[in-house]
Order: C-alpha cells, then sequence, then structure tokens
C-alpha cells in the first residue's frame, strides 16, 4: 500500500523549509522590536469556544472545522484561527492583572480547516498573528497594522496595499444590521442558503459572502460607514490620523467585514497587488474585538490583532521573483583520504562545531574528487583535507574555495582564520 500526504497538505522539504526559518526568524525579529512576547496555545479546544467567538453563522464554525469527540465524550475542534485561543488564554491566565498593560502577544503555530484547497490555501496551515489586550487606544490598533506591514516589507514584498474600514460599536452596528434587513429582505430568495439563514442571526455576514458577490443588491447595500455614531466615527478618524502621521497608505472599504463575528471597530486586510498573484489577493487580516474577553466569561478587555498565512506570504514572493536571502552556506567541509583520517576527520569536525563554525564532513567513503564535489554543492567556503601525512603532523590542508589558495595549518589556527573572517 502506498501512502500518500493527506488532501490538503504538504511535506516542507529541505529545500524549502530554509524559507520558511528565515520568515520565522524575522518575524521573532519584528515582534521583539515592537515588544510583543510570543504564546503557545494547544493544538485544539473545546469546541464551543469557536462557536461562542467565531460566531455560529461563520463559514468556519458551519463548514470548515475538524471536530472530534474525545474519550471523555466532551466536543474538541482542531483550532481554525488564533485569536479565540489566545483570549481564552488570557482570561484563564488572569493575565489582565500583570502590571504592563496591553498585554501584546504573538503566536506562529498551524491551523486547521476543511475547505476547498488552492493556491496559498491549504487545510492545515501555519498563521502567524499578533494580540494587543487590554487597551482600547485607536493608536495601538495603528502599532498593530504597522507590525503587520513591517514583516512584510522585510520579507522584500514591494506589491501590497493595506485596506481599511470600521464597524462601529454595538449601537452603530446594530444601526446597520436593521438596515442591512430592510435592504436585502425583499430579495432573499434570490441568494443562497447561507445568506438566507444569516439574514436575521447576522445580515452583515452577508455581505462577506463569496456566492453572491456579484449580485446587483452587494452593490447597493447600507455601507456601514453611514450608520457609524459619532464616538465610533471620531474613533476611525483617529486611527487613519495615525497612519497618515506614520506615513501608512491605505484605501477605504465599506464592504469590508472580515469572516469572523467577533469583530467591531477597526477592521483592516493587507492585500497583494503583484500581477497574476490570483483571484484571492488578501495576505493578511484583522481587527478590534472589545468584547471578546467578556463573552468567555473574563473582565472587559478591549482588543486588537490579526492572523497572516505563511504559505501565502511564500506566494506572494514567489508572484513578486522577490528571494529570500540564503546566506546557509558551510564554512567547513573536511575530507578525508583513509580510514585513520577519516577518524581524525571526526574529532577536526566536532572542534570546529565546538567553536561555533557550521562544518560537515563525508560519510559515504566517497573518493577525494566526490568529496569536493559534495563541498561545492554545499557552498562551503573552506575545505579541509585531511590524509595521512596531516594525521602524523596533526595538521589540516586548508583551501579557500573562493580564491583557490591553500595552506598547512593546525585546527586552532583554522578556526582563528574562520571567526577573523567573519569579523
Amino acid at each position: 500500500m502506498k501512502f500518500k500526504v493527506p488532501r490538503g497538505t504538504q511535506d516542507i522539504l529541505p529545500s524549502e523549509s530554509w524559507k520558511w526559518q528565515r520568515i520565522e526568524q524575522m518575524i521573532h525579529d519584528v515582534c521583539d522590536l515592537y515588544r510583543y512576547e510570543e504564546i503557545r496555545t494547544p493544538m485544539f479546544e473545546q469546541t464551543e469556544l469557536f462557536q461562542r467567538t467565531v460566531g455560529d453563522t461563520t463559514d468556519i464554525v458551519t463548514k470548515e472545522m475538524y471536530t472530534f469527540t474525545d474519550r471523555g465524550d466532551r466536543s474538541m475542534t482542531l483550532r481554525p484561527e488564533g485569536t479565540a485561543p489566545v483570549v481564552r488564554s488570557f482570561v484563564e491566565n488572569k493575565m489582565f492583572g500583570w502590571a504592563d498593560q496591553p498585554v501584546k502577544l504573538y503566536y506562529i503555530e498551524p491551523m486547521f480547516r476543511y475547505e476547498r484547497q488552492q493556491a496559498g490555501r491549504y487545510r492545515q496551515f501555519v498563521q502567524f498573528g499578533t494580540e494587543a489586550i487590554g487597551s482600547a487606544d485607536p493608536a495601538i490598533d495603528a502599532e498593530v497594522i504597522a507590525l503587520a506591514l513591517d514583516v512584510y516589507k522585510r520579507a522584500g514584498l514591494k506589491d501590497i496595499k493595506l485596506v481599511l474600514n470600521s464597524l462601529g460599536d454595538k449601537e452603530s452596528r446594530m444601526a446597520h444590521r436593521n438596515a442591512l434587513v430592510a435592504h436585502f429582505k425583499p430579495a432573499i430568495d434570490e441568494f443562497c442558503a447561507d445568506c438566507q439563514n444569516r439574514l436575521e442571526k447576522n445580515p452583515l455576514r452577508i455581505l462577506d459572502c463569496k456566492v453572491d458577490r456579484d449580485h446587483p443588491l452587494m452593490k447597493t447595500a447600507p455601507s456601514l460607514t453611514d450608520y457609524l455614531n459619532e464616538e465610533s466615527s471620531a474613533y476611525f478618524e483617529k486611527l487613519k490620523s495615525l497612519l497618515t502621521a506614520a506615513g501608512i497608505a491605505y484605501e477605504l472599504d465599506p464592504n469590508l467585514v472580515r469572516g469572523l463575528d467577533y469583530y467591531n471597530h477597526t477592521a483592516f486586510e493587507i492585500m497583494s497587488t503583484a500581477e497574476g498573484f490570483g483571484a484571492i489577493t488578501t495576505l493578511c487580516g484583522g481587527g478590534r474585538y472589545n468584547g471578546l474577553a467578556e463573552e468567555i466569561g473574563g473582565p472587559p478587555a478591549p482588543g486588537i490583532g490579526f492572523g497572516m498565512s505563511i504559505e501565502r506570504l511564500l506566494l506572494a514572493l514567489e508572484a513578486e521573483s522577490a528571494s529570500l536571502d540564503n546566506s546557509d552556506a558551510l564554512d567547513v567541509y573536511v575530507v578525508s583520504l583513509g580510514d585513520a583520517a577519516k577518524d581524525r576527520a571526526f574529532e577536526v569536525l566536532q572542534q570546529l562545531r565546538s567553536a561555533g563554525v557550521k562544518s560537515d564532513m563525508d560519510y559515504m567513503d566517497r573518493k577525494m574528487k566526490a568529496q569536493m564535489k559534495s563541498a561545492d554543492r554545499l557552498h562551503a567556503k573552506w575545505v579541509a583535507v585531511i590524509g595521512e601525512d596531516e594525521v602524523e603532523k596533526n595538521v589540516v590542508q586548508l583551501k579557500n574555495m573562493a580564491e583557490g589558495s591553500q595552506q598547512s595549518a593546525s585546527v586552532e589556527e583554522m578556526i582563528g582564520f574562520i571567526q577573523n573572517e567573519r569579523i
């Protein structure tokens, strides 16, 4: 029987995994710069956590979750998104009592959604996200957006744009909800079953429908920004002024609602504008979720965050023909000639590694020519050749692969040459 990788998943081989490592390190560096700290939550949670927070009318909850019953007859779900688990941890671990507020967290973790596989979208995917919980200041919204853009820029993306909207507070959303119901109800039979179900439960979700997005009523639907009360309008204007002052360009989209029910006030997406990227251009999405902590039994703790797919970031880099820095060249490849030399080569190899020198050697008993080819394929900067004579004299023949020069050196001298070259 032949086994294959499950549909909607992928093996990330060494030829690609180095790119993930570069991006993940870049994310760690940016988050450290912004003073966000890493959090790691379980891969599965109680199903009700996502039903209560993400929303029982969303596609994620109704169609895409991987849910199972454990041996204790409890309903559990593989994590489909990162915000709900982080807020659950915030409440459970009483982070609201920490001295430093807001609590600024980030994660890089696998998520699971049963959806149709397409370019850059998988049933198991890796999401980087941030959550800033505890502040209702629009300045933290601007910071979160700036952080997301900073990651993309550091990765090398140029063809991106920020799209912005306000979903308003509870009062504003209720006024808009009533207007949406009145707008869609006369022709709701022309919409898909999901939209018909959403009309009374959550009509805002209709605007996010992929099936009926070209329906004429979509274009004339009441804009949420027309229903923002004074407080919500002031909040949105302050955010826009902060972004402008920071030199961050944005576009307004009154139909941007995001796919999760917990959002309010700020909603944003970062999109790729690269030619040929594909029909789905969203790279990153996020927004504010005041009230989410209370929804799961915590005290009032307004928050904002985003999630971005690492897979789609890599796809965007490919679309722009942008390359990550692959400076993972080997420092030294140790070539041995004969059994005694091979034993000595292993000793030298461990001395090099103990000194922090990236090094490798042959384990296939190949001839010298084949070993030199391996060194070349691994982009080794130096080759240390050890034969019987070198074993007796306790030296190596050190060859600079770029210059072609060669000299006899002790292991200590070789380590010194390489370390000095790095300075």
